[in-house]
């Protein structure tokens, strides 16, 4: 018993990695050694892969990376700032309907996005919203609304209502209490509605293809579907532009590990 648990890890381990190493071994190869020996090592590592997706002359890279991030930020910071706010009223509001109206809220996550796609697009487009970035920006914002505030009530439900009534005690307003008190305390919890979310925004396919259009632009993950050819695929450049498609987003939860630790065992330790 003792060694099986080292052995699960190690095994889980190996099986996470193994499409990384493919990703990564694939893209130092050149396209010959990749069709004679998938899975090994590069015999003599190049970097052409890189250099062709990074100097493609559309731009497919560029472009696909600019709009990813201005989705992803736009979408992260409206839906962290407005599932704090909501999640704050209605564990904070002592009227009846807030607890039926949570859980109908919470009912959300229970939907996969490719069923509502269809009369997403619809109401988008009677807002004159698609074809366009804000369009998957509200797309994402309604979506993922839920699972942020599922996330902020848990830990606005561990923050002592004293504190909040001490400030308005002193003149604080509602807002200036949840901004100034409440929000600074979420910290951990902003940091882990972040993470998922940003990854989930990110590694979206679906949306971007059908919202954005192909007229108006691309995101990364569609960028490595428009980057395959008609008739052949250069799994070289396919496996580059799937590796630098990758290394925002494992930047980003380097950067909050921190928190988004600290946030998933906040409640082991109260």
């Amino acid at each position: 018993m003792r060694l099986l648990r080292p052995v699960g890890a190690v095994v889980g381990a190996a099986l996470f990695f193994f499409p990384i190493y493919i990703v990564i071994t694939g893209m130092l190869k050149p396209a010959s050694q990749i069709q004679a020996s998938p899975l090994g090592l590069p015999t003599a590592p190049t970097l052409e892969n890189l250099r062709a997706v990074l100097g493609r002359e559309d731009g497919l890279f560029w472009s696909s990376l600019l709009n990813s991030v201005q989705i992803t930020v736009f979408s992260v910071v409206l839906l962290t700032l407005l599932s704090a706010m909501l999640a704050h009223y209605l564990v904070r509001s002592r009227a009846s309907w807030t607890r039926p109206a949570l859980l109908v809220l919470l009912a959300g996550l229970m939907i996969p996005p490719a069923v509502i796609l269809q009369p997403v697009t619809q109401v988008l487009d009677l807002a004159g919203l698609m074809n366009t970035m804000g369009g998957v920006v509200l797309s994402n914002v309604a979506y993922y609304l839920p699972f942020g505030v599922f996330v902020f009530a848990g830990f606005i439900g561990t923050v002592p209502v004293d504190i909040e009534e001490a400030a308005a005690i002193d003149g604080a307003s509602r807002l200036k209490v949840f901004w100034l008190v409440v929000f600074p305390m979420l910290r951990p919890a902003s940091a882990s509605v972040m993470i998922f979310l940003g990854v989930w925004v990110w590694n979206d396919f679906l949306n971007p293809l059908v919202i954005l259009g192909p007229e108006s632009g691309t995101t990364v993950t569609v960028g490595v579907y428009r980057s395959v050819g008609e008739y052949s695929t250069n799994f070289g450049t396919l496996y580059a532009f799937s590796f630098l498609a990758s290394l925002p987003v494992l930047l980003f939860f380097v950067a909050l590990q921190k928190q988004f630790v600290a946030g998933l065992t906040a409640g082991s330790v109260k």
